[in-house]
């Protein structure tokens, strides 16, 4: 098997994803994924991609992550791996698009308006 190359992005996050063959290792820019995402909740998101399809420890991962917070990162991380592991076996597609990890969720935050203090929210108004 070749390097698989995939991209997964979320909010302002962009993950690049190396998928080989291996004994399940992640690097995530060059550090062990435990190292770069010290929650555990974290970890749970970046490995859901592996236990849908049930293919824990038969792929390693070498990612490059920027942008955006360790949350968006982590959930960018786990679409690029799902991309990745469509493109190995077109037969995981079903279970993956089943749990969501193809779908790009398109929300973003939205951007303040000159004349209020935040996206939505007024200035406070006084009377007197």
């Amino acid at each position: 098997m070749e390097i698989v190359n995939t991209i997964g992005r979320r909010k302002t996050s962009v993950a690049r994803v190396y998928l080989t063959q291996g004994k399940g290792t992640i690097t995530v820019n060059r550090k062990d994924a435990k190292d770069y995402f010290k929650s555990n909740v974290l970890q749970i998101i970046i490995n859901q991609a592996f236990q849908a399809a049930e293919v824990n420890e038969m792929y390693d991962v070498k990612a490059n992550v920027d942008g955006g917070g360790t949350n968006g990162q982590a959930q960018a991380l786990r679409m690029a791996i799902a991309r990745a592991l469509c493109e190995v076996n077109p037969e995981l597609r079903g279970r993956l698009k089943k749990e969501g990890f193809l779908t790009r969720d398109s929300r973003m935050v939205e951007r303040k308006k000159f004349g209020r203090k935040k996206a939505r929210r007024r200035f406070q108004f006084s009377k007197r």
